[in-house]
Parts: C-alpha cells; structure tokens; sequence
C-alpha cells in the first residue's frame, strides 16, 4: 500500500457509515467508532423538523477519518500488507507482466494494482481511463467543537439552506463535523456564509474552525473499472451516491470485489478482472441509477421533495433503512418517483 501522507491523516468527510460493512470483514470496528447514532433529524431552512428513530436497525457510525482508515491499515498490516506511508507516488509503467510504481523513494512493482486515490488522484488517467462517466461535486467542512449534549444525540440533514444538495451536522464523541455539498452542480454558492449561518443555530462559529474543501465523484451510470492488470477502486471509480453523496460504504465495497477479483486473477481465472466490473454495476450500479432518478426529482423542486420524501409518516424510516443498508433505494423508488413527478405537474399535485 502507497500512501502519499502520513499516516494517521486527517481527511475531511462526515464521517457517516452504514453498520451493513461489519459483514464484509472478520474483525471488530468498535475501536474505530467515534459515536453510534440511532435518530436522524431533517429540516427545511432551519425549521419544520422531522426526526426518526431507527428502531430495529443498527446504529449508524460516526467516525473520523484518520481514526477509522489507520485502524483497516493496520488490520491489513496485521494480515501480511505492507505500507508505505509519505510515499507519493510519480508515475507508473506496465513492464513485462508487472506495473512498476515510481516514487521519490524507490520504484515497487506488483502483477496487480488496485487505483483508489480518489476523486482527483492521477491514476485514473495514467492508467488510460480518458472519460470516466462521474458528476461532479463539492463540499465544504468544518470539525467544530461540542457546544450541546442534545445536539449529539442525532444526525443532522438541513434541506432548502443550499441549492442542489444539504448541509449535515454529525456529531462525533468529542465534537462535530459539520458541512454542506451541492451534488448536481450549476450555480456558484457561497457554501462558507451558508454553512456559518447553519452552524450558529447549534451555537457553533465556523468562522474559528478549520474548513475543508473537497471535489466529489458522484456515480452517474455505469462504466468499465478494469484495465490490463489493474482496477479502479473507491471515488476513483466514482461510486459516490448521487443522492445522499455517501462514499464509505461504496468504497470498501470496491475494497472488498477488488481484492476478491485478483485473487481470483492470481488463480488464472483470466475474466476476473472484467466480473469485477460486472459485479460493481450489479450490486452498486443498478441501485444508484434509482439515487440518481430520485435526485434529479428531490433536487429540482426541494420544497416538494421535503413534502413528499421526508414529511410522510413513513419517508424518514426508510431513508434510515437505506443509509443502514437494510434497504435498497429500488425498494422504494418507483413510488417516490411517481409521486414525486405527479407534484411537479400543474394541476396534478394533491
């Protein structure tokens, strides 16, 4: 593993992740995991609140990012990797049967390389992906100090403060990381003026916080993810939600199909690069072209979406449901789409 920090880094992200990838492994997350969260709270410009329990489901994790990505570097150093931290790579070659991968301080060499650094990472395009299908993003954070025990008992989603996608409040066991991200692009926002003013209703200045910047690779249709010897893995390969803009999760599943996709190449089955691709548009792919249909929908008319996918009695439960993984958005979606459609047309909205 070629790390171009030093480990452990901070990574600015909120830090939500799906219980669901506990089954992928074999070892215990708990001391990875900053808080457990079982109440998700919406609001639209500050006010008319929902909030939902997650009652029969699992806690939602909180974690922060150098936390929780040193501690599965370490459960992989513990099964045999190797890391290299503070390493950037410089370029890459395919040599013989082998990729050799130069860096300032030597040059390593594989029969397989996985690409998994992220939305603006180089390797993508050295490796001759030219045009990747992906939406593009951005999102501003700040990690803000505690001010409110109430404050930490939920996750927070502010919808109508930002164009094109929400601001989040999610808190950690010693603070919060809060920010906002426009997922469909257009217009130019001032994210810095309307996350200070989302913050102050949590008794919060950002102004005093350290702030983030960060591009995000949204999934916007299904894409080839493998080349000659080598696959995309993570926001390289912009798995992205296009809805919610959750990554974790998506991630670590290209984690896990990659790794199973080379051993199986080692084995000398020579399709096992192509399954891998195959197997992402399936178990990921197929499910976020519903995300993206119901994006398209919430945040062209946002007041309507509120109404309809978050105001109805059931709508925040299977938001739950889908952010614990217990629920796919193809479950739900045909009906979401169709009312929220029938909304939209003059005349037509109920």
């Amino acid at each position: 593993m070629l790390e171009k920090a030093s480990l452990p880094r901070y990574k600015p992200c909120g830090g939500g992740v799906s219980p669901q990838v506990a089954q992928w492994f074999d070892f215990d997350f708990t001391p990875a995991i900053s808080l457990k969260i079982n109440t998700i709270r919406f609001t639209w410009k500050k006010e008319d609140p929902v909030e939902s329990s997650l009652e029969h489901l699992e806690p939602i994790w909180m974690v922060r990012r150098d936390v929780f990505d040193h501690f599965l570097i370490q459960q992989a150093q513990q099964q045999g990797a190797e890391l290299k931290d503070n390493t950037e790579v410089s370029s890459i070659e395919f040599k013989g049967n082998c990729w050799q991968v130069n860096t300032a301080i030597g040059a390593f060499e594989g029969r397989y390389l996985i690409a998994a650094d992220g939305a603006k990472g180089p390797m993508a395009k050295w490796l001759g992906f030219k045009e990747r299908k992906r939406r593009l993003g951005g999102a501003l954070e700040a990690e803000a100090p505690a001010t409110n025990p109430a404050f930490a008992n939920a996750a927070h989603f502010e919808f109508g403060m930002v164009k094109n996608g929400y601001i989040w409040n999610f808190p950690k066991a010693d603070g919060y990381s809060i920010g906002i991200g426009a997922f469909r692009g257009g217009e130019s926002q001032d994210f810095r003026k309307i996350l200070d003013e989302y913050a102050e209703s949590f008794g919060i200045d950002v102004k005093t916080c350290k702030q983030y910047g960060h591009s995000l690779c949204l999934w916007d249709g299904d894409q080839v993810l493998h080349t000659q010897n080598a696959l995309l893995a993570g926001e390289a390969a912009c798995v992205v939600d296009p809805f919610t803009a959750e990554g974790i999760r998506p991630s670590m599943l290209t984690g896990v199909k990659a790794a199973e996709a080379i051993d199986q190449a080692l084995g000398g089955n020579s399709n096992a690069l192509a399954t891998y691709t195959e197997t992402i548009s399936k178990e990921w792919g197929s499910d976020m072209a519903w995300a993206q249909k119901l994006s398209g929908l919430f945040y062209r008319a946002p007041g309507l979406g509120y109404k309809i996918g978050v105001k109805r009695p059931t709508a925040p439960k299977r938001m739950g449901q889908i952010l614990c993984g217990e629920m796919r958005y193809g479950d739900v979606a045909g009906r979401a789409i169709k009312r929220l459609t029938t909304g939209l047309i003059p005349g037509m909205g109920g």
